[in-house]
């Protein structure tokens, strides 16, 4: 939320400055997110009056104007804006005048016409981010040949706030005011709303079929309005530093109120209005054009503001184009309702929509606030529109209305929470300020009344956090805790994550840090069959469920890079997944990676081929291999849903099926839109964070003998297989086993292939003679044979 410094200060002005107040406001727990001047840096520029205008002798589009600045003789200039008139009050830049971005004004001729100053519009003097068709007027009470800028006072900051979204009575200056005003021990100066005296009797129905979503709805009917009233300048520009548009006096008085109070609220052209106002859940088929002119099909779900033919508005939402304002709007039915947070939860998002009302009402809006608003409202109509306002009509379900509130605070809890024994008269006048009803409650305890504004106060720790804000967690003191803990065990064998991150980084990765909310139709497609827990309220609709796997991250981001022209991606992630259902959640940490593109970096010496899945599965081993364990792994052929058949394989670990490597599959690829070949894997972090100790072994004196044996198998037959069952055979003494070639070809039947192996042996003691090691062999051989089918090439 935007607001201006100024404004705030009208309601409460500590002794602070700008930076100062924003550090207290972060301090209390809304963080400032920026503090930025109003206005561009100008000189110069003065209120003038527009008292003379005739066409320019050359130029259809150009006038020559003359100004009175308050100099005492009129200034000749020459101005091509369409709007400028005669009597009109302008703010005029004098010859010598420094405009933002340092133009200077300078004497100078038009077509042959002198010109001394220019007639500013808003854009130039940086008032407006667009360029604005006319120049700016101002109130024909501007005084003559006053330094703009001090009119305007544009020497004013705009704060912005991040407000957490239990904050939501802090959504409007007078939330902001009545924070500020509590940590400086300082009163508001609140403006005075009094009750309007209605001028006619005239109501509008209101009939609310849905109490337990809209307990409290507020009307008054107004008549003849002047929809062609100009917005105040003073009311515009207030609206423009919180970053709202002007539009028209009626939509701009409900934006003030709204960014004043806290309260959203509508105006509907009573006109268009037919029998009542009804407020229900949409029907099935109905269908609404909203003030943006978006049609949108209304969910059942959805609670409306209807009259007796139509849909006229999403309640707490947004209105319909068809009942709203309008310049041929004499009549207006004012409204502000208390719409229960969860009946407008989700509701914006789920038609793509956030506007600045579904924003108030999903934190929470004062149920007790409808009557004031619409009351400071129709003064402000009145002042500005003219109008007759009728009687204030109120519909209220005080069973659904919010209940008070009581909380139980006991001394010794805060001191237990806070270390600090806060005097019991501090604690009272703490909460006092903040507009809470304190109860002394028994020895050293109180009994809290909680305000109608405070949704987010429900629980003891709640207070004691209040507490903390308001007393200032700077002054909160330090203690180290006197427990004696005992100091967790660091077991020597397992990996740290840091060291497989360097490894996957001087492997030429970057790491990824993607969402856990994925897009369930990405989900679906590269982890099918997998159960996630789905979020009842998600951010977006492609956020809406937990994420089952490490691949949709990564493949989002692979997309994101390779439509921006990255085509060589190295990525790699680490988190959790969750698995299941809430009640049986799994959440577990996994190691992802992804490749895609050319093997090497460009460049004149660089291999020009791309990767495959073998650089990939280099990659992993070498993290693998970190652990000192890597004949505990395991990469097995097996066929995976998203992953392309014969170009995938299961990861094991001592056994135990953790993981997955392969190419996306053709079809996913296709679905996904991605054109060229991208490979991926996934395994369980405490899986590859296991290792096994160094341990020193002595090196032996004896000679090596090594063997070589050239095995022919069936050509589906896994080598590893093969490994495995020499190395079980190969006795105690191998050293090394090692596949340094496969054939296929001549001399080897088609079907097969011929594995050529070779076998290191080396006794610690003595030296190996050649029946040993030929009984051995021959041991190899035969379970070879046994098991695969295996023969001797010859």
């Amino acid at each position: 939320m935007k607001f201006s410094e100024q404004w705030l200060r009208e309601w409460v002005s500590p002794a602070l400055s700008s930076e100062a107040l924003a550090d207290q406001i972060t301090m209390a727990g809304l963080e400032v997110d920026g503090l930025d001047s109003v206005a561009a840096v100008f000189t110069g520029v003065v209120v003038a009056e527009v008292v003379a205008k005739q066409q320019h002798p050359d130029a259809d589009k150009l006038n020559v104007c003359h100004v009175d600045d308050g100099s005492g003789e009129p200034v000749q200039v020459v101005c091509g804006a369409p709007n400028v008139a005669v009597g009109q009050k302008v703010p005029f830049a004098r010859v010598g005048a420094v405009l933002p971005d340092d133009f200077t004004i300078r004497k100078a001729k038009l077509r042959g016409v002198e010109s001394r100053g220019m007639i500013c519009s808003a854009s130039e003097l940086g008032l407006e981010e667009e360029t604005s068709p006319g120049i700016l007027e101002l109130p024909l009470e501007a005084p003559l040949g006053e330094d703009f800028r001090n009119w305007m006072k544009l020497d004013d900051s705009t704060i912005e706030v991040d407000l957490t979204p239990n904050r939501g009575d802090c959504l409007s200056l007078k939330g902001l005011a009545r924070e500020v005003g509590v940590l400086n021990r300082l009163a508001l100066s609140e403006p005075e709303t009094s009750a309007q005296a209605p001028m006619h009797d005239d109501t509008f129905p209101v009939r609310v079929a849905a109490p337990e979503r809209c307990p409290r709805y507020v009307g008054r009917v107004i008549h003849n309005v002047d929809v062609g009233a100009r917005t105040p300048l003073w009311m515009a520009e207030r609206l423009r530093r919180s970053g709202v548009r002007s539009i028209d006096p009626v939509v701009d008085i409900t934006n003030y109120v709204m960014l004043e109070l806290g309260q959203p609220m509508h105006a509907f052209d009573l006109a268009n209005l037919h029998e009542a106002i009804d407020v229900r859940l949409a029907r099935e088929g109905e269908r609404l054009t909203l003030l943006d002119g978006q049609d949108i099909a209304l969910n059942e779900n959805t609670l409306v503001i209807a009259d007796a033919t139509r849909p006229l508005a999403i309640a707490g939402v947004m209105g319909g184009e068809y009942s709203g304002v309008s310049t041929a709007t004499r009549d207006v039915f004012l409204e502000a309702a208390f719409f229960t947070p969860l009946a407008v939860a989700g509701q914006a998002r789920s038609y793509g929509l956030h506007t600045d009302s579904s924003h108030r009402f999903e934190r929470g809006v004062d149920p007790m606030l409808a009557r004031q608003a619409i009351e400071r409202a129709t003064s402000l109509l009145l002042a500005i529109t003219g109008g007759e306002p009728g009687p204030l009509s109120e519909t209220a379900s005080p069973d659904h209305l919010p209940s008070e509130r009581r909380v139980h605070l006991r001394s010794a809890r805060i001191e237990q929470c806070l270390n600090l024994a806060l005097p019991g008269e501090e604690v009272v006048e703490i909460l006092e300020r903040l507009g809470m009803h304190v109860v002394v409650d028994g020895d050293a305890a109180w009994q809290v009344t909680v305000p109608s504004w405070r949704f987010d106060i429900a629980i003891e720790e709640d207070l004691i956090e209040e507490l903390a804000r308001i007393h200032g967690y700077n002054r909160l003191p330090t203690r180290r805790p006197a427990a004696r803990l005992g100091l967790r065990a660091d077991g020597e064998s397992r990996l740290p994550q840091a060291r497989l991150r360097r490894q996957m980084v001087a492997r030429g990765y970057q790491e990824a840090i993607s969402y856990s909310f994925v897009a369930p139709e990405l989900q679906a497609l590269l982890a099918p069959g997998v159960t996630a827990p789905r979020l009842a309220n998600p951010i977006s609709s492609d956020m809406a469920i937990m994420r089952a796997s490490l691949f949709p991250g990564l493949v989002k981001a692979l997309m994101h890079n390779l439509n921006r022209q990255q085509s060589r991606v190295r990525l790699f992630e680490t988190g959790l997944v969750f698995r299941g259902e809430l009640d049986a959640l799994e959440q577990i940490p996994m190691l992802g990676g992804l490749v895609c593109g050319p093997r090497d970096p460009e460049g004149w010496a660089a291999r020009r081929d791309n990767v495959d899945f073998f650089d990939l599965k280099g990659d992993l081993e070498s993290l693998l291999a970190m652990g000192a364990n890597a004949d505990d792994w395991r990469f097995e052929p097996a066929e995976h849903p998203a992953l392309h058949p014969g170009q995938t394989a299961r990861l094991r670990y001592r056994g135990e099926a953790v993981g997955w490597i392969g190419a996306l599959h053709p079809g996913v690829r296709a679905e996904l839109g991605l054109k060229t070949d991208a490979f991926v894997f996934e395994v369980r972090l405490d899986a590859v964070t296991q290792g096994n100790l160094p341990a020193f072994t002595p090196l032996s004196r004896y000679p090596e003998v090594r063997r070589d044996l050239a095995l022919v198998v069936a050509e589906g037959v896994p080598v590893q297989a093969l490994l495995d069952t020499l190395r079980e055979q190969a006795g105690e003494w191998l050293t090394d086993c090692c596949l340094f070639d496969v054939y296929q070809g001549p001399g080897v039947a088609e079907g097969l292939k011929s594995l050529a192996l070779g076998l290191t042996w080396q006794h610690p003691s003595r030296t190996l003679n050649d029946d040993e090691i030929n009984q051995l062999v021959d041991a190899i051989v035969a379970e070879s044979r046994r098991r695969f089918d295996a023969e001797l090439r010859g």
